[in-house]
């Protein structure tokens, strides 16, 4: 059995804010942070309201970033400042949301190429297979696992992962 060692880490990703500024992931050094890729049209949208409350009860020790993404069935067609308006009013959603993005495909941005093949990231391959895929990534920048979109955040796999140190 061979180790594979990553290359690159999460530190070392640069992004966009919906609101287009930019957002250093070596910001987020010593906490634990979940990647979610979100929509606004899908059937496990309602996890916007479970992501801020996590949000609010771990704030200090974990921080979520959505990253909003057309790539289902059109279920996120809106523009930034029409994403941040659905996510306000139907959400209080107060977590960092990031520019809409490419999951998958030819297209797809390279933070997620990274969280998706285990040559990059160390840990594991995987596949974004739908909207609310939840990537955990630990306080040292490291992936330790994904979550599918059917898996709500505050799982029994998220709280493990939550108070482990």
């Amino acid at each position: 059995m061979t180790l594979m060692s990553q290359t690159g880490s999460f530190y070392d990703f640069k992004v966009k804010t919906l609101e287009g500024d930019d957002f250093d992931l070596s910001s987020l050094k010593g906490k634990k942070v979940m990647v979610v890729n979100v929509a606004s049209k899908c059937g496990f949208t309602p996890q916007y309201k479970d992501l801020e409350e996590m949000h609010k009860k771990y704030e200090g020790e974990l921080v979520i970033i959505g990253f909003p993404a057309n790539n289902f069935m059109n279920q996120e067609p809106g523009s930034a400042s029409e994403i941040r308006q659905f996510c306000s009013q139907n959400y209080g959603v107060t977590f960092p949301l990031m520019e809409k993005i490419s999951v998958k495909g030819k297209d797809m941005h390279p933070l997620y190429q990274w969280l998706t093949e285990k040559e990059k990231n160390g840990v594991m391959d995987s596949e974004v297979k739908w909207n609310f895929q939840k990537y955990l990534i630990d306080e040292n920048g490291k992936l330790v696992d994904v979550m599918y979109s059917k898996e709500k955040p505050e799982s029994e796999k998220s709280a493990k992962w939550l108070s482990s140190r």
